[in-house]
């Protein structure tokens, strides 16, 4: 079994880095997804390479060929090598000495097998010569593979028990990579130990619910998660998967990406406060927080005024809402075609200085009263400029 030809293993300077570890004496080889993902006809980004070098040697040799070096986890053995702008993983053998759920105290080793056995999934295990392209495969990765099956390596409880942050990453890959039923010895394990994903630090949680979201369709999945009630120990605002559900369907007919804030939305109750209250436990940024927030404000009125939707909470605001509101398909299809075709202004086309030239007296007020002309201008679906100075103009008579 040998490793498929792809662009990534012709990258410009991927040559250069194989010499420097020595790939020829069979110091140095592709590890992880990188192996996984071009087996499976995938296109690959990021490359991992693990070696038997020490972190400072490799960095030495990699950096005496004219490679830039980084030493982005000198305390796990990781350093970064740059080609051509690419950054390259380089990574010693390990192997685990302790470890507490949420980090492992590791020693290096040159046995390529132990550092294999350190990884969460058989598929994530596999690794392959640079040279020959021999796959190595300890934990019958490759069949796991063809057979769409995200199994652990070895006793799910103990990889579990090494990392919790694994229950969530068995439901990710195999929300990716999997097909029909989980494994059920680790949807098992994964159900029982729930409840230590409260050790873990709500950064992330979000990281990995939220790469989970990302995927093409993870709403089977996240039912499954929230049948064995994985969610319940840290974010029990979550009950059912019938709104993603319906959520991704739609995304899928009216031709829109997914989003993963706006999936998490449509786990979440429609209230704007329990929303700012999970983003603010999963510390998540300003921005996702208040996107969440508006997503779950939905009512069914919004697909009567997308324009005004959209001028209020920006365009991928109102798509957010338009998707998750609970109107029909025909009504929602059009105001999200409206939107599209139609979108609002960026900006109210009158300012304070242009109230106050036209005799309004300085002060608070004058924000007061553009406030009040700007809604009637959205009400009556942003006439153009020559119809606010004539709204302005009555407001300011009528006093």
């Amino acid at each position: 079994m040998t490793l498929p030809d792809a662009p990534w293993r012709s990258w410009p300077g991927m040559d250069q880095l194989l010499k420097a570890l020595d790939a020829e004496g069979g110091n140095v080889r592709f590890v992880g997804g990188a192996v996984r993902d071009t087996l499976l006809g995938l296109e690959v980004q990021d490359i991992d390479c693990a070696t038997v070098f020490r972190p400072e040697d490799a960095m030495e040799r990699l950096e005496a060929a004219g490679i830039k070096t980084v030493p982005t986890g000198l305390k796990h053995g990781t350093v970064t090598a740059i080609i051509e702008r690419r950054p390259i993983e380089v990574t010693t053998l390990r192997r685990d000495v302790s470890t507490d759920g949420r980090h492992a105290e590791v020693a290096y080793s040159e046995n390529w097998q132990e550092d294999a056995a350190r990884r969460d999934f058989t598929i994530n295990a596999l690794s392959a010569d640079p040279i020959t392209g021999e796959i190595f495969d300890y934990f019958n990765g490759r069949a796991d593979l063809d057979a769409r099956l995200v199994r652990f390596i070895g006793d799910p409880a103990e990889r579990i028990a090494e990392d919790h942050l694994r229950i969530l990453r068995f439901f990710r890959f195999h929300a990716r990579f999997g097909s029909g039923a989980p494994d059920a010895e680790g949807l098992a394990a994964a159900a029982k130990f729930a409840n230590s994903l409260m050790a873990l630090s709500r950064e992330r949680i979000a990281d990995e619910l939220l790469k989970t979201l990302a995927l093409p369709d993870p709403s089977e999945t996240i039912a499954l998660m929230i049948e064995h009630r994985i969610f319940t120990p840290v974010l029990p605002e979550i009950v059912s998967a019938e709104e993603l559900i319906r959520l991704t369907g739609r995304e899928t007919v009216f031709d829109q990406a997914g989003d993963p804030i706006r999936r998490l939305a449509a786990l979440l109750p429609p209230e704007p406060d329990t929303a700012v209250s999970v983003a603010t436990r999963l510390k998540m940024s300003r921005a996702q927080r208040k996107r969440l927030a508006t997503a779950t404000a939905r009512i069914p009125g919004d697909t009567a005024e997308p324009r005004a939707l959209a001028y209020r909470h920006g365009i991928d605001g109102a798509i957010d809402r338009l998707l998750l509101c609970p109107t029909n398909d025909a009504v929602t299809g059009d105001a999200i075609a409206l939107l599209i075709e139609n979108p609002p202004p960026e900006r109210f086309p009158l300012k304070g200085g242009e109230l106050i030239a036209m005799g309004m007296e300085a002060g608070p007020d004058v924000a007061v009263k553009l406030r009040e002309i700007e809604n009637i201008w959205i009400a009556e679906d942003f006439p153009g400029e020559a119809r606010v100075w004539e709204i302005a103009q009555e407001m300011l008579s009528s006093e």
